[in-house]
């Protein structure tokens, strides 16, 4: 008797495995891209747009998305002869929980991960963020340590240390490059593209409203700390939990809608939005964004259902060169050595660490968000930016 091969899923003829990764390989590259444009870029209006309010749509978009997904697996397994408000019911259960509440804080620490990596692509080269950014594989590692008592081996120790030294090397100046202004954090002259601040309340119209290096990559290191405490967090509380992953997704978004609306768009640019109105400074370019942002937990979704970590990371390696490569050609970026050395050693210690052990079973799986991912014991899903794009579940994005 010959056994039956498993078919392979595919989509018009491409495995699935393939195509979601040549997504995910586009998205993780196109977003921070478009993020970096959508803030520097000529404005449309007297005034760019609300990165609060741009972090506010994208959790409501967010969260349509999973209830309309959540609500579909429910019919299928309902049947097409339960009624809709029956399965709406039952759904409604599954998220509101007793244990639901768990999930705010995650929820809280992913919105202002959200918001900084707004104020990281304000202020850097979408290039120089995409390296930088791999640091929450860093962050993440030692939350996992301290937190959950994982044990790391000693190559995985050493590719953390690797990639510390491939960030900082990144951060350096080049040998004979122009002097830059380290105290104001000013760019040089190939980058001085104005950006808004990230709370989106002053004009563009004066001269030092430059990029701010130093506000940039503190608000990156912020983010990355926050990505893998939250990623571990998350985990910590849902390892072993029986909710499906759109459930679980449904849950963060719901919750990240408070601090978003009460704390960015009400008390930070609250008197501004009354003023100027919710949708001031937007065009498709901010839209694009924010689409893609949203977009992007539906990518890993496919890569974790079809592919592996191993290949989702090579994935994101690919993205930070295909990152360089466009800021160069649409942003001016001038690509030093210290940049390509540095690039090399962060693409080598993330190859390194994403390695399988000899003993697969023990192997760990970081967690990283656009791009942190959680790993249960029933194997039941893993979770992913800002990519990240961002950790421990599906919608948080910036690799």
């Amino acid at each position: 008797m010959v056994a039956e091969t498993p078919e392979v899923p595919s989509f018009m003829g491409v495995p699935m495995k393939h195509l979601s990764l040549v997504t995910l390989t586009f998205q993780n590259s196109a977003l921070i891209l478009i993020m970096h444009y959508s803030r520097i870029m000529p404005m449309t209006s007297q005034h760019r747009y609300f990165t609060s309010t741009a972090v506010f749509l994208n959790e409501v978009i967010k969260l349509a998305i999973c209830v309309w997904v959540a609500l579909r697996d429910r019919r299928k397994i309902d049947g097409p002869t339960t009624m809709m408000s029956q399965s709406v019911r039952q759904l409604y259960t599954e998220v509101f929980r007793p244990d639901n509440w768990k999930l705010a804080i995650p929820a809280c620490l992913y919105t202002l991960q959200n918001t900084l990596q707004y104020v990281a692509v304000s202020n850097l080269d979408a290039a120089t963020f995409q390296v930088t950014y791999q640091l929450k594989i860093l962050t993440t590692a030692l939350f996992s340590v301290t937190m959950l008592h994982r044990g790391l081996s000693l190559r995985k120790w050493v590719s953390l240390v690797l990639l510390t030294i491939g960030v900082a090397i990144v951060q350096l100046p080049s040998p004979g490059s122009s002097t830059q202004s380290q105290s104001s954090g000013s760019t040089d002259a190939s980058h001085q593209r104005r950006s808004a601040p990230y709370d989106g309340t002053h004009s563009d119209n004066s001269a030092e409203l430059q990029m701010n290096r130093a506000v940039g990559l503190f608000a990156v290191a912020i983010a990355c700390t926050i990505s893998g405490l939250a990623g571990v967090y998350f985990e910590k509380v849902l390892k072993g939990s029986s909710a499906t992953l759109w459930v679980r997704n449904i849950q963060l978004s719901f919750y990240s809608l408070f601090p978003a609306f009460f704390i960015g768009v009400v008390f930070v640019d609250g008197s501004e939005i009354m003023r100027r109105g919710f949708f001031d400074g937007y065009n498709g370019v901010v839209w694009t964004a924010i689409a893609f942002q949203a977009a992007g937990g539906i990518v890993v979704a496919l890569c974790v259902n079809f592919a592996d970590n191993i290949a989702k990371n090579f994935a994101t390696s690919i993205s930070i060169l295909i990152s360089c490569l466009a800021s160069v050609y649409f942003f001016d970026f001038e690509v030093t050595i210290n940049f390509m050395i540095g690039s090399g050693v962060v693409l080598l210690a993330t190859w390194l660490y994403s390695k399988p052990e000899s003993n697969a079973a023990n192997d760990y799986i970081p967690l990283e968000k656009t791009e942190v991912e959680t790993v249960f014991d029933n194997k039941e899903a893993i979770l992913s930016e800002d990519e990240a794009s961002n950790p421990a579940e599906v919608f948080k994005r910036q690799d």
